[in-house]
């Protein structure tokens, strides 16, 4: 039984006997506390340095609930009596300095804390405890740093000075982001409180009880149900404000236990322009899908102190190159089942381990609630899927992660949303320009799916919030983030062949708020969690992607070579013959300069149902009966172990400054993937046969790659290999590459990077003695990788206890050259040996399998 009053639930005896669990980490009492903390392993570090006061008032706070003054030597106290406006960023008046619009507390004695001030002391104290950390090989347990102001973004002309002529464009997509972020601190306090929406926003909980705001300025009245009022709608009706968000207050019950239950089921209804609607609230934590229903419902989390997960290894820290296992959880299983959370943390990831990756890529992690989009179409931003566990399960997984010394990077989708009306964010409050464009602009016509108004600023609130989200409460270690072409540019890179002209870039098809909020989000993340990682999915090769946005890029660490996929498969629809090895160079070596990129042969795109991975263009139909040992290769099989080893290497050794791979692609996975479905007819009345809601395409046979009496295993091992190659040499982040042959009736490709030289024949019968290779440095060179080693499925031809030594004189454009013997369709790498007793050759794999190398 409760008794209401609009906006305020009132308490009264409740039937619950017993506290249900002490206060949550989230106290929805509390105003923008903007105080800097770094929580180290052993200790604590508040980044603060004298009793300072800083007063402002978020947008949107109400008077429902008091002030909290923060607990340090800097007190900073939002809440002042200042009169914020909520504003649009079209309409936002920027003023000059974010201390126009703070206020000294009364009866608080202190001065105002400017933020440059602010960040200066909290740089200069976060600096000095990281340092004290280096030498562990460790991160941080825990790390806030500071977000730099805005900087003058001219740099890029100085990378690039064809970029002068599309000044007016840059210029002014660096003048909207500065106005933003203004706007952000003037108005919320900064980019770090801007983005922490989700200690206002959804539910909260202090010590008095439960507060639940929601943003839907479309509906006209709201009222949140659930099991805890027995779904009454008329139970605990909300209060709007003028900015369009909904709240309620419930306090504890008349024991002291919360009003809400956690594990328990709720929704908003809203009388909205569309009719009567109940949602998933925006900001959901978890949500679920009943057995046997299609709707989701949302789930109150928060369970109790002793039940949850508590992380004990610190994060990893960023290495300096790449080499990134792509995994989806639901299918990382032998058998046909969704695999879940615990079992990807004890099988899957000491996997990934052992091949050498340093870094894990999840996928499908936000929840969606149709399976087969692999995770593309969400529906809850804020919730891990349910399918595979609970949110303390993926806690685990990723603390597992990190004590093996794998970054964690989640494939975050920020480029649209599902279109599902019953459990995500279209329609939520009964119109189509809530979160997304309005009209055919807000719909993505291939994927299905609406498209964000990155120009509206609780969008922006939203999304930024959400990445900050994954990164505090989850501990991931960066993000990859999805469809940035798509964002980028209006016609979404469709229908359109980018072909590097820069007028396709800086004119009216870019959408300018969609990349504005790409350097936003990249500035909170790099400002906060200095070790993260940001990688985008762009395929239009947008000059600045990679540069920092303090001068004027977007700010990505790295960019996905997503070209290089592409020239493999047309290169694989054609005869060995037609192959052209300056094509294939120019391929792997066509990326902007001081912009990185991730490289891969082939990721999950390619593993699809419809597609075919790499290994099934080479050997197709006759994976199925010849890849046993005991049984003759046929020619198809033979070609395509060795070319599937040499594309692996060459896209790792030349392609870029990171690798990526997506899981059982390393030995050659024989099967695609296709999700269970069922048949289904179009809107325009084509018939899709489904597959009896398999899951047998949906998993991953890693028993294939581990069966030694398999001919999967010699790829693995060689995919291992690889790793432990650029683990010990560190090739892929070298300054000095140098491709010097491109031998079209070869078909030879010798290239340095490093201290290493990469030797490719790819001549399908052609094998060359005393071939002579260009190399820079003077010495001896010795074999520390050959494709052809019986270990990988090779035929054994080269003695690894050759030694090669360097002779003057140019060749190929270099000042010396050593002579050497190229099997056909073969690969070998050479190293320059400085140290006789270092263990260099690989032999017959076992310095690899020690970890030498």
């Amino acid at each position: 039984m409760v008794n209401t009053l609009s906006g305020i639930r009132l308490p009264c005896i409740h039937p619950i006997p017993k506290l249900i669990h002490g206060p949550s980490r989230l106290n929805g009492d509390r105003r923008c506390n903007i105080h800097r903390c770094v929580v180290f392993r052993n200790r604590n570090v508040v980044v603060a340095a004298s009793r300072k006061i800083f007063a402002l008032k978020s947008s949107y706070d109400t008077d429902s609930a008091s002030a909290v003054v923060a607990d340090s030597a800097v007190v900073l106290v939002p809440g002042a009596d200042t009169d914020v406006s909520f504003p649009s960023i079209d309409e936002a008046e920027i003023n000059d300095a974010v201390l126009d619009d703070s206020e000294e507390i009364d009866g608080l004695d202190g001065e105002i804390l400017g933020f440059d001030e602010l960040n200066d002391a909290a740089a200069s104290t976060l600096t000095q405890a990281v340092e004290e950390e280096e030498e562990s090989g460790t991160a941080p347990l825990h790390v806030i740093g500071t977000i730099p102001p805005p900087g003058k973004g001219q740099k890029i002309y100085e990378i690039d000075p064809l970029l002068g002529d599309f000044r007016d464009h840059l210029d002014y997509r660096y003048g909207q982001y500065r106005k933003v972020r203004e706007a952000i601190d003037n108005t919320e306090g900064g980019l770090e409180a801007f983005s922490s929406g989700y200690e206002k926003f959804g539910f909260t909980r202090s010590s008095s009880g439960i507060t639940y705001r929601e943003w839907a300025p479309g509906a006209k009245s709201a009222s949140l149900i659930g099991d805890f009022n027995d779904w009454n709608p008329n139970a605990d009706a909300m209060t709007r404000n003028e900015y369009g968000v909904w709240e309620i207050f419930l306090p504890n019950n008349a024991d002291g236990s919360p009003a809400i239950q956690h594990g328990s089921r709720v929704k908003i209804r809203m009388d909205t322009p569309s009719g009567t609607k109940d949602s998933i609230p925006a900001w959901i934590k978890y949500s679920v899908q009943p057995p046997g229903a299609i709707p989701y419902d949302g789930i109150y989390y928060d369970p109790l102190e002793e039940d949850k997960y508590v992380f004990q290894h610190p994060r990893p820290k960023r290495p300096k190159s790449l080499r990134i296992y792509e995994s989806h959880v639901g299918m990382s299983s032998t058998e046909p089942m969704i695999n879940t959370y615990a079992n990807f943390r004890d099988d899957v990831l000491p996997r990934i381990k052992k091949l050498g990756y340093n870094a894990v890529q999840i996928m499908a992690i936000q929840e969606h609630s149709y399976y087969a989009s692999f995770g593309y179409h969400v529906t809850n931003f804020f919730a891990p899927s349910s399918r595979f566990g609970t949110p303390e399960d993926l806690k685990s997984l990723i603390d597992k992660a990190h004590e093996l010394g794998l970054l964690v990077l989640m494939d975050i989708v920020h480029s649209h949303a599902s279109n599902n009306t019953l459990d995500g964010l279209n329609m939520f409050d009964g119109t189509d320009s809530h979160y997304f464009h309005s009209g055919s602009r807000g719909h993505h016509w291939m994927w299905d799916s609406r498209l964000f108004n990155y120009g509206n600023w609780e969008v922006l609130r939203y999304l930024m919030s959400n990445a900050r989200w994954w990164l505090e409460e989850y501990k991931f270690d960066g993000f990859r983030f999805d469809g940035v072409t798509s964002m980028m540019y209006i016609h979404h890179g469709l229908q359109v062949a980018f072909t590097g002209n820069y007028h396709e870039y800086f004119g009216f098809a870019t959408d300018v708020d969609a990349v504005v909020y790409l350097m936003l989000v990249n500035d909170m993340i790099h400002g906060l969690y200095p070790e993260a990682v940001t990688i985008g999915e762009d395929v239009s090769g947008m000059p600045t992607f990679c540069v920092p946005v303090q001068d004027g890029g977007v700010g990505f660490d790295y960019r996905l070579h997503m070209a290089i996929a592409d020239k493999w498969i047309e290169l694989l629809k054609h005869r060995d013959e037609d192959w052209k090895m300056g094509d294939i160079v120019h391929t792997l070596t066509n990326r902007r300069w001081m912009e990185k990129c991730v490289a891969y042969a082939e990721s999950h795109d390619q593993a699809l149902v419809g597609d075919k991975t790499i290994a099934f263009w080479l050997m197709d139909k006759d994976m199925y009966d010849f890849m046993s040992l005991d049984r003759p290769a046929t020619p198809a099989i033979d070609r395509g172990i060795a070319l599937h080893k040499m594309i692996r290497l060459i896209t790792l050794g030349l392609g870029g400054e990171g690798y990526l791979n997506f899981m059982g692609n390393e030995f050659g996975h024989p099967e695609w993937i296709d999700f269970p479905r069922s048949d289904q007819y179009l809107p325009n009345g084509k018939f899709v046969p489904g597959n009896n809601n398999s899951y047998d395409k949906c998993r991953r046979r890693f028993d294939l790659g581990d069966a030694v009496y398999l001919r999967y295993s010699g790829l693995q091992e060689f995919d291992q290999a690889m790793h432990h190659l650029e683990e010990k040499f560190g090739f892929m982040t070298s300054e000095h590459q140098y491709v010097s042959r491109k031998d079209e009736g070869d078909k030879v490709i010798v290239y340095e990077r490093g201290n290493l030289v990469f030797v490719f024949n790819f001549h399908w019968s052609n094998s060359y003695f005393d071939y002579r290779v260009g190399c820079l440095q003077p010495g001896k060179y010795k074999i520390v990788l050959d494709s052809d080693d019986p270990l990988f499925g090779g035929h054994s031809r080269i003695d690894h206890k050759s030694e090669f030594f360097s002779q003057e004189g140019w060749h190929d454009g270099r000042p010396r050259s050593f002579l050497i013997y190229a099997p056909s369709r073969t690969a070998v790498v050479y190293a320059l040996v400085d140290n006789e007793s270092l263990p260099l050759t690989v032999a017959d794999g076992s310095a690899l399998k020690q970890g030498v190398l």
